[in-house]
């Protein structure tokens, strides 16, 4: 059961995320439950309106954009624009809403969380990881775990594009050859907390060298995320990261050691068969085809196995290759995530 009305949600943040969001949001234009009516961002509305008409990675925006009043009109849809720094400087209540969508990144602990339900927000779904599993009332990767939502969570975690990533395939993996140990290195494409040129810009020194001009090396948590949605398989898992100079589109190296033997064919027709159907069509894709990582700019899937790059060493050592669109796959999950937190949610009140 759901809501008459579309779901009112709030941008908390108009970033790389926030920005896809609601053009992922304006591609599914009559499949979706939701209206974003709001955005919080302290650029100025000029810009807010350039840089949603124009991208220079998903191009320009597929529709009508201006200023009207103060806020934002999206093919005559009037958006109120809010311009805080902190979750408090907006009054949520007011705009009459079901949910806020928290994409700055900036916010990671429930003290941060419930600053935004003191100030009206009736729920938050970030874009991020949280600092620790008791932070949130769930983490929820689309595809594997959004059905233990009860519709009570009030703060819920979209967790990260690499664990979007890494955790349908793992859980697939371990249930067809059982896993005993994996290791992950996660190429992942430029971001902006490295400049263009050397300059300070972050605590770790790696992230101060020029982001277009050497692949670096930078901390993950991503092990850390996977234990929390797998945890039977917390210790046996091994995570490092490098950043290189894309863009757009990150790929995950997965490599593991299985429990039984198995070869490359075996491993590709399992993964094929998930991509075709069961509860991972639409989020996993299969290609055997010679792709470069530019081929996945725009691509809703979680992951995308490059069966082409599928290896076994001797009988038990896998290693596979998944390409993601960081920013677009994300943005997609984080829409299926919020559509289903609020139906559940929706739900329980009706029998309450």
């Amino acid at each position: 059961m759901s809501l008459s009305r579309p779901y009112r949600v709030a941008l908390n943040g108009y970033g790389r995320i926030g920005r896809c969001v609601l053009r992922a949001l304006h591609e599914r234009r009559g499949r979706g439950g939701l209206e974003v009516v709001a955005l919080n961002d302290l650029a100025d509305l000029a810009s807010l309106e350039y840089l949603t008409r124009f991208d220079s990675t998903h191009g320009r925006f597929p529709g009508q954009v201006h200023q009207v009043d103060g806020g934002l009109s999206i093919d005559g849809r009037c958006l109120t624009v809010m311009r805080s720094a902190t979750p408090e400087g907006v009054d949520w209540a007011s705009l009459e809403l079901d949910l806020v969508m928290e994409c700055s990144g900036a916010w990671h602990t429930r003290a941060d969380g419930e600053r935004f339900l003191a100030a009206g927000a009736p729920r938050v779904l970030f874009s991020q990881p949280m600092a620790s599993e008791s932070d949130v009332d769930a983490t929820v990767v689309y595809g594997i775990n959004q059905h233990h939502l009860s519709g009570s969570e009030r703060l819920v975690s979209n967790a990260s594009c690499t664990t979007n990533c890494a955790v349908p395939l793992l859980r697939l993996l371990d249930a067809a050859f059982g896993i005993e140990y994996a290791s992950i290195t996660t190429i992942h494409s430029a971001m902006n907390d490295q400049p263009v040129i050397d300059a300070y810009h972050h605590e770790d020194l790696r992230r101060t060298r020029s982001a277009f001009q050497s692949v670096i090396p930078v901390s993950t948590g991503l092990a850390r995320g996977i234990e929390r949605l797998l945890p039977e398989l917390a210790g046996r898992i091994q995570a490092k990261a490098v950043r290189v100079p894309t863009v757009n589109v990150s790929c995950l190296d997965i490599t593991l050691q299985t429990a039984r033997d198995t070869d490359a064919r075996e491993v590709n027709r399992v993964l094929c068969e998930a991509a075709a159907g069961g509860p991972l069509q639409g989020l996993l894709a299969y290609t055997e085809l010679p792709h470069a990582s530019c081929d996945f700019n725009h691509d809703p899937h979680s992951a995308i196995v490059d069966a082409s790059q599928t290896r076994v060493s001797g009988p038990r050592l896998v290693n596979l290759l998944a390409w993601f669109d960081n920013e677009w796959g994300f943005a997609n999950r984080m829409l299926d995530v919020a559509n289903h937190f609020l139906g559940i949610a929706t739900t329980k009140n009706e029998h309450a």
